[in-house]
């Protein structure tokens, strides 16, 4: 990736000069000549199919979740060009509009995405960044659910006023003390779920390799199953919201469960885990399934 990883930071420095200068040509009158807006174009078209072949010039091998990284850096690259260049075909040719301003820094910031993608072991780091950004998403989903949950808290209140709804005691806005007591076992999954995420994010750092196809295979099938954590605790959390349905609360708690001991086979079995450290493993194995049978048990006369 090394040599791959230089081209693509050189073209996409050259696709924010060529972004400026098609700004700037078309920023104040009087318009360029046909000529130069056939040299423009030209310049831009190459740049941008400098991009996309720097991007299919990386091996397959370098690892899926590696080049997804820099297939979607070179999206925004090129759907920010496309924009700018719609910008300015709709915009007066008095002056820089704003939205030629905004346009032309969006193409600038997407070009410096190439200084975020990952270094030294890339797949590995790719893969770890991924993992950050999961566990990420899944923190917030936590505290903020925490923060709606606290004792007499109206999870409503802040988005609602007493006279859009009529009487504050409306089940639909309130969680009743057996909806809590389910609940207590939800949130209890949704902290097993970032105690996951946090430990084969650690256990990616420590042990991760990229060495061969079979580690990079695996890495890989960890970051694509971690993928699924957070929009699982994402549903989950939705249905917490009252007025609780128990059979969906349960529902979307199976399918975080299942994410999750998929998340710690898949780590159990591949090298990031070895075998005097798989005590964690089987810890957080039963943390989910404890949680998951309290839920059904709170569940099961809705069945």
């Amino acid at each position: 990736f090394a040599p791959v990883g230089f081209f693509l930071g050189q073209t996409f420095q050259v696709t924010s000069q060529e972004a400026t200068k098609l700004s700037l040509a078309f920023s104040r009158p009087p318009l360029p000549s046909a000529e130069n807006c056939r040299k423009l174009s030209e310049d831009v078209q190459n740049a941008i199919l400098a991009v996309a072949t720097v991007y299919y010039w990386l091996p397959k091998g370098q690892g899926t979740t590696l080049r997804k990284m820099v297939r979607d850096a070179t999206t925004e690259v090129v759907e920010g060009m496309i924009q700018l260049t719609d910008t300015i075909l709709n915009a007066p040719v008095e002056s820089l509009s704003q939205e030629q301003l905004i346009s032309t820094g969006g193409v600038w910031e997407a070009c410096e995405q190439v200084s975020n993608l990952p270094r030294g072991e890339y797949n590995q780091a790719a893969v770890v960044s991924a993992l950050a950004a999961c566990l990420g998403v899944v923190k917030d989903a936590v505290e903020e659910m925490e923060h709606a949950l606290v004792e007499g808290q109206d999870p409503y209140g802040d988005i609602m006023e007493d006279e859009e709804l009529g009487f504050r005691g409306n089940r639909d806005t309130y969680w009743s003390e057996a909806d809590r007591q389910l609940l207590s076992s939800c949130m209890g999954l949704m902290k097993a779920s970032k105690a996951c995420l946090k430990k084969v994010l650690a256990a990616v750092k420590a042990h991760g390799k990229a060495d061969s196809p079979e580690q990079i295979a695996q890495l890989d099938d960890l970051a694509d199953i971690a993928s699924e954590t957070s929009p699982s605790v994402d549903d989950l959390a939705l249905s917490m919201y009252p007025p609780v349905n128990p059979l969906a609360v349960r529902l979307n708690a199976a399918k975080l469960a299942s994410v999750l001991k998929k998340v710690l086979e898949i780590a159990k079995t591949s090298h990031v885990c070895p075998p005097p450290e798989e005590g964690w493993v089987q810890f957080l194995t039963g943390a989910v399934d404890h949680n998951m049978n309290k839920i059904k048990n709170f569940t099961q006369g809705q069945l």
